[in-house]
């Protein structure tokens, strides 16, 4: 099978994060033929910012560019803008998501549309997307349901792994954690993403219990996460709140390597999500699998791939908000039930070791990228297109 991969290689987003991890997974199958064709990102000046080992580095860029006549079975696009005009060069697959239960207007303008239907979206091309959530809010968008293949992300094992005790210990005496409780937060560090709620919840839990400690590796580059964190401190937060809060808040905005980022996993005692809108939560499964418990809001994406074993969901509330006026779809996570799954995270050390076997092996038996690139394949190769509804009895919220 012959496959042109469009998209974004060495670049800090998520996006390409995804394209190098499905890229490498693909350069392991002798019966694939890969070309890669690197796409502008966002309009601005190409750069590098590849956080991947060096051998692997040298795999993503020895795949060779196609060229304009190149034949092939199938051209794969991850990138945004969404293109959805058919590639004369072959069958075409768009990855999107929706985050907001919609398309939001933001990714219509870079786009350059006012609605998703003024796009060939629904002539020749296929979708995929991460999350049942994001399929709905794509079909709430316009798209029609049967063009829609779910197929979740994925985590490479051989970086994201439980470490054994001692190793472990010492890795937490390395960071400076060795007498914390660590709740630690990756991504954008925003509101989208519950990083108010989420502080009004653990100047709750740092009142009753002081060695508890909140690591957040936020974004700089791409969110400003820094200043946000600082904009909800000031709203939720006396100036004497702040004082004692802040010392126990440990922030970094600066691009880590995916090793120093599985380090930050496994020296962690619980991964807290209290998202309001994601199209998939990359890092709850990227925690699972290196044996956190990970406190997660419910009803969104993560349900595709948590499991009570090590997963506590926050309970949530499907709302509507008007920003900019647009109407856009969020879950309000309880934040007096996130206390309440905090603090039982302490107190129940049992539920710390429960999910340190059983979170690796329910993600390593379904949601390694080699799963699912596995997926990917079979649907760019089966007719018609489907949904891979992997929960079941899975009924998704109608917005």
């Amino acid at each position: 099978m012959r496959i042109i991969v469009e998209g974004w290689r060495f670049l800090f987003h998520s996006y390409s994060v995804i394209n190098q991890f499905i890229l490498m997974e693909m350069s392991k199958r002798p019966h694939l033929h890969i070309f890669h064709k690197d796409m502008p990102f966002l309009d601005q000046k190409w750069e590098t910012h590849i956080s991947l080992t060096d051998p692997k580095t040298q795999i993503l860029r020895q795949i060779a560019s196609p060229s304009p006549q190149e034949e092939v079975d199938a051209v794969f696009r991850i990138y945004c803008p969404w293109n959805f005009h058919s590639s004369p060069q072959g069958k075409t697959w768009v990855f999107a998501l929706t985050e907001w239960g919609v398309i939001d207007n933001n990714v219509l303008g870079g786009i350059g549309v006012s609605n998703i239907r003024e796009t060939p979206v629904n002539s020749e091309v296929m979708v995929i997307t991460s999350s049942n959530w994001s399929k709905q809010g794509l079909i709430h968008s316009g798209l029609e349901r049967d063009r829609i293949s779910v197929i979740p992300l994925g985590f490479d094992p051989s970086l994201y792994y439980p470490l054994p005790d001692a190793e472990r210990k010492a890795l937490r005496r390395a960071l400076g954690w060795e007498e914390s409780f660590v709740f630690l937060n990756l991504g954008g560090c925003n509101a989208r993403k519950g990083i108010r709620v989420l502080l009004k919840a653990f100047a709750s839990i740092a009142e009753k219990h002081p060695q508890v400690k909140l690591v957040l590796k936020g974004s700089d580059v791409l969110y400003g996460s820094q200043a946000q964190i600082e904009d909800a401190c000031k709203t939720l937060l006396s100036d004497y709140g702040r004082s004692q809060l802040l010392p126990k808040i440990s922030y970094t905005g600066s691009q880590l390597s995916y090793q120093q980022i599985a380090q930050l996993y496994q020296a962690a005692d619980v991964y807290v999500s209290p998202y309001l809108a994601e199209g998939f939560n990359l890092p709850v499964l990227e925690a699972a699998a290196c044996g956190l418990p990970v406190i997660c809001t419910e009803n969104g994406p993560t349900d595709d791939f948590t499991h009570p074993d090590f997963a506590f969901r926050i309970s949530s509330q499907l709302t509507s908000r008007i920003f900019e006026e647009e109407k856009l779809f969020l879950l309000e996570p309880n934040w007096e039930h996130l206390v309440s799954l905090m603090e039982n995270a302490i107190a129940q050390p049992a539920l710390i070791s429960k999910a340190r076997h059983r979170g690796p092996e329910y993600v390593s038996q379904r949601f390694t990228w080699k799963h699912i690139v596995d997926e990917v394949l079979e649907t760019m190769t089966s007719s018609p297109t489907r949904a891979i509804i992997r929960k079941p009895g899975f009924e998704p919220i109608i917005l």
